[in-house]
């Protein structure tokens, strides 16, 4: 299997999907829907809306019904993005080699952006149980993991802690970092595998085992984040190598080290391939595609 072409018409069709949900630029307010299209048409792996119609089509998905949800999951990653860029966070004005959102709108419409972004999500996920195939109970189990997962018991409660770490770099821990990770990377992950298995009418047995799958692939997707941050290309990442240590910023290579951190990535890799490959149905793109994700170099 050809990953790289198969992941690229995967990306064009997620493209496809999130763009078509985005409201049109009309009105008083059409600023904010400009700085929304702005910043979810900047570019990115789509990785988490193809997870999701991945893990959909695994379990023997086969509605559109995905599609709301596919959106969905961009939708909240795109905030989440927006906001981690703005002054009072990160203070980034380059995201994916372009303008970040408060750099061109400035800071105040950064804000509102990231914030017309998480609720748009929701409204835009509610579209599901509009579909002529809806099965309430599963649209409404991915409702709430889609809440869940993004909220203060996950994405959010991991970059509460983050920022927080920041105010006392001698306060973190390995396992703080690891927490931080598992909630603000994985959170999101996790959401998007756990949401198509639950559309697809997996059992609850089989969701939390391709929780526990996304779990690991999360925390070796943020570890490879950490060494391409160190030893990455910047032309290639789209954003400057380097920031963590300028910033002062523990990483789990702070502890580790590069060459630890490296065998760590492969051990929750495999183990993640493992536990996959214990479901009674396969799907051969989605185990190459974790495997990719992890070893990417941008």
């Amino acid at each position: 299997m050809d990953i790289k072409n198969e992941l690229a018409v995967r990306v064009e069709a997620a493209e496809d999907v999130v763009c078509r949900f985005l409201p049109d630029v009309e009105g008083y307010q059409g600023m904010i829907f400009d700085a929304m299209e702005y910043s979810v048409t900047a570019g990115g792996k789509r990785l988490r809306p193809i997870l999701m119609n991945e893990t959909y089509v695994l379990f023997g998905g086969q509605s559109d019904i995905i599609e709301s949800f596919m959106a969905a999951i961009e939708m909240i990653h795109t905030y989440s993005l927006v906001h981690d860029d703005l002054p009072a966070m990160d203070n980034d004005l380059l995201r994916r080699g372009k303008p970040t959102c408060h750099a061109v709108y400035g800071e105040a419409m950064g804000v509102l952006t990231g914030d017309a972004l998480l609720n748009y999500a929701f409204e835009t996920a509610l579209n599901a149980y509009d579909a002529p195939d809806a099965d309430v109970n599963a649209v409404t189990a991915a409702m709430r993991i889609l809440a869940r997962k993004a909220g203060v018991f996950g994405m959010i409660g991991g970059q509460v802690v983050d920022v927080e770490s920041e105010k006392n770099q001698s306060d973190i821990t390995e396992d703080k970092i690891r927490f931080i990770y598992e909630l603000k990377t994985g959170a999101l992950i996790e959401a998007s595998m756990m949401i198509g298995a639950a559309l697809a009418g997996a059992s609850v047995q089989d969701i939390e085992l391709v929780e526990s799958v996304a779990s690991k692939i999360g925390m070796a997707f943020q570890i490879q984040d950490d060494i391409l941050d160190i030893e990455g290309d910047q032309a290639k990442l789209g954003k400057p190598i380097g920031s963590d240590e300028k910033n002062q910023k523990a990483t789990y290579v702070t502890f580790a080290g590069i060459e630890k951190s490296k065998e760590e990535v492969k051990r929750l890799t495999d183990e993640a391939i493992l536990e996959l490959q214990k479901l009674p149905v396969s799907n051969e793109f989605l185990n190459e595609l974790l495997k990719y994700l992890v070893y990417r170099d941008n």
